[in-house]
């Protein structure tokens, strides 16, 4: 791996987070995205993660910063061998100094903001690139709840012509209830387009969550798990 700026891994506290998963309108497209290794899970799903972190200090090291990103489960899991294991395919992220530690890491780091607010019930993601709307996402929450999800997530990215898996614990505090309403993609122009949502929407629920506070390290435990092209490890149990 290249030397960072900063030092590995990095912890983020209390982010506000919306994190959804859906069935794609195009699976076909959607697999065209990933390396030629790896294979989508079986039912094809495509994970978004939108969220804020509002204050330096609530991190090791990034400062405050907005970021979108959003990719497909892979037919690979994260350590608890249930949860499947995703590949980036974008990442929209307001800092500059975090979008130079994910690059060194093979993240397709790209440059935009995200918006998260709640407002009679309904919270409201909204990712820019460009000034541009070019994702919204919404959701009906409760309030807060005696609700707590953790443990790790595992990310795939590409180096070169290696592929990287790293492991993510998190920690997130949940609301008491939590719906999908909708997940706009907004811009036919842009390349993220071809992750859209299926009409009518089909939220995989296993994974989908808002939480006013999560927390994670970004990311521990890396490992590589073979070449790009082919002939990589098979993580499942």
């Amino acid at each position: 791996m290249a030397d960072s700026k900063l030092a590995a891994p990095q912890l983020v506290l209390n982010s506000r987070m919306l994190y959804t998963s859906w069935i794609p309108e195009d699976p076909q497209a959607c697999a065209r995205l990933l390396p030629p290794a790896l294979k989508p899970a079986a039912n094809r799903a495509v994970y978004m993660n939108q969220y804020v972190v509002d204050s330096a200090q609530q991190t090791t090291g990034f400062g405050a910063y907005s970021l979108t990103y959003l990719g497909l489960d892979i037919d690979q899991f994260a350590p608890d061998g249930v949860t499947p294991a995703r590949f980036f395919t974008h990442y929209f992220n307001s800092s500059q100094v975090m979008r130079e530690y994910a690059a060194e890491r093979g993240v397709p780091a790209g440059t935009g903001s995200t918006t998260l607010e709640v407002e009679g019930g309904i919270a409201t993601a909204t990712t820019s690139v460009d000034g541009r709307p070019i994702i919204r996402t919404r959701a009906q929450v409760g309030d807060t709840a005696d609700i707590v999800l953790g443990g790790h997530l595992r990310y795939v990215t590409r180096v070169g012509n290696r592929l990287i898996a790293g492991n993510y614990p998190y920690i997130g505090e949940l609301v008491s209830t939590f719906e999908v309403q909708s997940i706009e993609f907004l811009d036919p122009q842009h390349p993220v387009y071809a992750l859209r949502p299926a009409t009518p929407l089909d939220v995989v629920t296993g994974f989908s969550f808002y939480a006013p506070r999560d927390s994670f390290v970004y990311p521990g435990g890396e490992e590589d798990i073979g070449p790009a092209e082919g002939g990589g490890k098979d993580h499942r149990p």
